[in-house]
């Protein structure tokens, strides 16, 4: 069997990918604009990008010979699930499921890889998932697949952004799809305005720094203080440009079992959560993408959330958190305690201050304080 870009795409759509679509391996057209985001320091920690910033210039660094990249798109969204529940924590809809989405779309990519090298043995693929200096989001534009929103997400018409973006590099000469040079946003600003943390500094830029999902995952650090009001009751991840998206109203449900709801996740419990040791922490999220913040930033961001709700009933537990082993949970949780106040709260902080070595734990408990 010949291996053809039509067949491949049948094969795409049969391996569960909604969207497919084929772009010529060349230079980006967004690589100047990778160069000028990182120049103007809007990728805060994430060093990783800058060191890679030259690979990712031309497909080439990823596969030498590559002469095609195909493009696929694999819906995560999920029917939604209801709590009305009082400091209820919310957890980006793309993490919801039993299994990290890299692993889900690897293996499909794998066989679909599989699938090529049964008609062409001789040729040489890559899977791509986040794991190389590619821009996917760029060459999926180039493959058709959608335009750039204002919220730099890459939206499709019939699909709108709630997929996953993965890609198959290969030496073998592929017909080419159009690329999407349109754009359907018009004078909408939905996704600017909704934003929490103005993360926004215009249309189409995004300042990694003020971004809630880059500071409860990429973030390793404490969460600085003026923006935690801001994340409100998002644990990990946020949802908020995309739930407001016009386009996203009739986005696809996913019927893969990996993605669908899991009851621990959403709605999460960050009261629950904060009390999770290390075993408790590796047992429950080491397999999903959870697991990225490692349990210090995550423990970090449930208190965080629970400092939001106000609500006295969190004083316990945050209490508890004080005497964490990890600096930057006792911290968290001493500012959780100042936002939420009260005597209990005032007393423990005080306490905590007699016994606390750490700078800026240290620092955290007399701002707290200072709050009453």
């Amino acid at each position: 069997m010949s291996v053809t870009s039509d067949n491949i795409k049948t094969e795409a759509n049969r391996l569960g990918f909604g969207l497919v679509g084929i772009a010529p391996a060349v230079t980006p057209t967004g690589f100047s604009r990778l160069t000028e985001w990182i120049a103007a320091g809007l990728a805060g920690e994430m060093s990783y990008i800058e060191r890679r910033r030259d690979a990712y210039s031309h497909p080439k660094y990823v596969l030498d010979g590559v002469r095609s990249v195909i493009m696929l798109g694999m819906h995560y969204r999920t029917e939604d699930p209801t709590s009305s529940e009082t400091g209820t924590a919310r957890v980006s809809r793309y993490a919801w499921g039993t299994e990290d989405y890299h692993n889900v779309v690897k293996r499909r990519l794998r066989e679909l890889a599989n699938f090529i090298h049964a008609g062409a043995p001789d040729c040489t693929t890559r899977v791509v998932v986040d794991t190389a200096p590619l821009l996917e989001r760029d060459f999926a534009r180039l493959a058709g697949l959608g335009w750039f929103g204002k919220n730099t997400m890459l939206i499709n018409k019939h699909a709108g952004s709630f997929f996953f973006l993965g890609a198959l590099l290969t030496d073998l000469e592929l017909d080419s799809d159009a690329p999407h040079e349109s754009t359907h946003c018009g004078t909408c600003t939905r996704c600017l305005d909704a934003c929490p943390t103005d993360a926004f500094p215009e249309p189409g830029v995004l300042d990694a720094k003020r971004c809630i999902s880059y500071l409860t995952i990429e973030l390793r650090g404490p969460i600085p203080r003026h923006l935690r009001p801001g994340l409100r009751n998002w644990v990990f991840g946020c949802d908020v440009c995309q739930d407001v998206c016009p386009w996203n109203r009739k986005a696809p449900r996913s019927d893969e079992p990996s993605f669908q709801p899991n009851s621990t996740v959403t709605p999460a419990d960050a009261a629950e959560w904060l009390t999770l040791d290390d075993e408790a922490f590796r047992q429950r999220f080491r397999k999903t993408p959870l697991a990225r913040p490692k349990r210090a930033g995550l423990l970090r961001n449930a208190a965080i959330v629970l400092g939001n709700t106000h609500d006295q009933q969190y004083v316990p537990v945050l209490i508890a958190a004080l005497s964490d082993a990890e600096p930057l949970i006792r911290g968290a949780a001493a500012w959780a305690l100042g936002e939420i106040g009260g005597e209990a709260a005032t007393q423990a902080l005080q306490t905590r201050t007699l016994v606390e070595n750490n700078a800026d734990t240290q620092a955290e408990l007399t701002a707290a304080l200072e709050r009453f």
